[in-house]
């Protein structure tokens, strides 16, 4: 605003010299003038860092109920949570932080029907309707929650990231037009650092269960800029697929994604800060992960997470508190660049092994394993067009204590249908190897170096190390890609020796990841 001020003051004393024969010449000047002042004043406000957010929170719930509640009672609860959720956004403008990201289900909770979430639902508007709800919150009919967040986010000069409900109403015109007249969506709102709604995103990919909204007709792409870099937002399940996530990143070149989730931990596969720290790195961007806080559903996991490395996280299956973290991340990320790339693994011949393959079941898919029987060794696992190779020395091999190597190539339909390439090393649940794919927290096996590859029919892979007591080893390998050629990637993973051998750092899964989205079927 002070700069078009300063423009239009300068226009105005041109008018001054309209008279002179010399004002197409005293006006060009003062026109580039202007422009590298707009410049310079452009690049001293846009910031290379800021201090990011994300708060972990025990959300309240509300009692079981058949029957929808008042809106009364349903503003009451939400402002339980709004209660929490505010003091942890003071906290955070205080320590400086420029951004806080609030969980998915943060301020209503869960286990609702389709006519009991209703109460707790706004109208929540297009941003493009250029609205502060603090300073008009009767705009758009009755929206407390609206008008909270814009105030939060307007006092503590802070971007509010937040998870609430939409209702759209729509009539018989609309031949997808829901039965009981009106679309109710799984909404993340965004709130700038004067208040003003700056961004909204209807959650597309619905976990099963969550019957009480509605899917949208389309994948919505949200971004939001600001003066600390471009801001992509999508919802928890939408992770696993191509619309909206890869999206974001490929086609819209966001910085920085805000992440809303309601995580239910999966070990070994999908734990909350080993998969989200792996999309970070697999994808270039920085990722703002903030989950729930109620570790009897396993839901725990929140972090702050740069291409290179995590920066906070936090995993707690022990206490019922809610977490804030924050952590400072450069503004503008380098993208994943996919030329100039040397193969790798699809050079590697298979190594010999006169080890017997076995399958096990990993989250409900079959693995082919090949147990890692000596100290030291190289091991080749193949499943349909996947092979997996391993190089790997551990400080000893102990008895109590057995890890595999295991190859997954297919479609997983449990909790959704999505094309899975895996590449895991990992320990199996008890000294039988029938348990290993197993959900297990903890090991005391330590490797000294160790490299896993794989060809992947697919560029989006994600790298997952996993320490004993369920820890990130932060900054602690290299992920290196390399070149595709007929849709078969290789990939390389290396664990920065000296790291690894500290007494902390014990090696529970090493994983590659391979999300194959044109093989997604339904």
């Amino acid at each position: 605003m002070r700069i078009f001020s300063l423009v239009s003051a300068i226009w105005r004393t041109c008018s001054l010299y309209q008279q002179s024969s010399d004002f197409s010449m005293i006006t060009s000047q003062l026109l580039v003038y202007v422009a590298v002042l707009v410049l310079c004043v452009l690049k001293v406000s846009s910031r290379d860092t800021f201090i990011a957010a994300v708060y972990e929170h025990a959300v309240k719930l509300p009692n079981a109920t058949l029957v929808p509640v008042s809106h009364e009672e349903a503003l009451a609860l939400m402002n339980q949570n709004l209660d929490l959720l505010e003091a942890a956004i003071t906290s955070a403008a205080n320590q400086g932080a420029h951004i806080i990201v609030t969980p998915e289900d943060g301020i209503y909770g869960w286990n609702f029907s389709r006519e009991t979430i209703y109460p707790y639902l706004e109208d929540i508007p297009d941003p493009g309707v250029n609205w502060i709800p603090c300073n008009n919150p009767k705009r758009f009919g009755y929206t407390p929650v609206q008008e909270r967040l814009s105030c939060l986010a307007k006092d503590n000069s802070i971007y509010i990231v937040a998870n609430i409900g939409d209702k759209k109403p729509c009539n018989a015109s609309d031949s997808q037009c829901p039965l009981d007249g009106r679309y109710q969506y799984n909404t993340d709102v965004v709130f700038d650092s004067q208040g003003k709604l700056v961004a909204r995103y209807h959650k597309h990919n619905l976990f099963m269960g969550e019957n009480q909204f509605n899917v949208p007709k389309k994948p919505e792409v949200v971004t939001f800029d600001t003066n600390f870099g471009r801001f992509g937002i999508f919802t928890c399940f939408d992770i696993l697929f191509y619309d909206p996530a890869v999206t974001l990143v490929k086609d819209f070149h966001v910085d920085t994604i805000v992440f809303p989730t309601a995580w239910m931990n999966v070990l070994p596969h999908l734990s909350a800060i080993q998969f989200h720290s792996a999309w970070a790195m697999g994808m270039g961007v920085n990722f703002l992960a903030s989950n729930i806080h109620h570790p009897s559903k396993r839901m725990t996991g929140s972090g702050i997470y740069a291409p290179d490395s995590p920066r906070a996280f936090h995993y707690d299956m022990k206490t019922k508190e809610g977490k804030l973290l924050l952590s400072q991340l450069d503004s503008y990320t380098h993208h994943r660049i996919m030329v100039n790339w040397t193969s790798y693994a699809s050079s590697i011949k298979a190594f010999p092994t006169e080890n017997q393959e076995f399958t096990g079941t990993a989250f409900f898919d079959e693995f082919t394993f090949l147990e890692l029987t000596r100290v030291t060794g190289n091991y080749t696992v193949c499943q349909k067009k996947l092979c997996c190779h391993l190089s790997y020395k551990m400080s000893e091999k102990r008895t109590d204590e057995v890890y595999a190597l295991g190859a997954f190539d297919g479609l997983h339909v449990v909790e959704g249908r999505y094309y899975l390439q895996i590449c895991t090393l990992l320990k199996c649940k008890t000294a039988h190897v029938h348990t290993c794919g197993g959900a297990v927290e903890t090991a005391s096996t330590r490797f000294e170096m160790f490299s896993l590859s794989g060809t992947f029919g697919t560029q989006y892979v994600f790298p997952e190390v996993l320490l004993s007591e369920t820890q990130l080893a932060p900054g602690e390998f290299q992920f290196l890609r390399v070149r595709m050629f007929w849709f078969k990637v290789s990939l390389k993973v290396v664990i920065n020796l000296p790291s690894v051998v500290q007494s902390s750092q014990i090696l529970l899964e090493l994983k590659t990841l391979g999300l194959s989205f044109l093989l997604e079927v339904g």
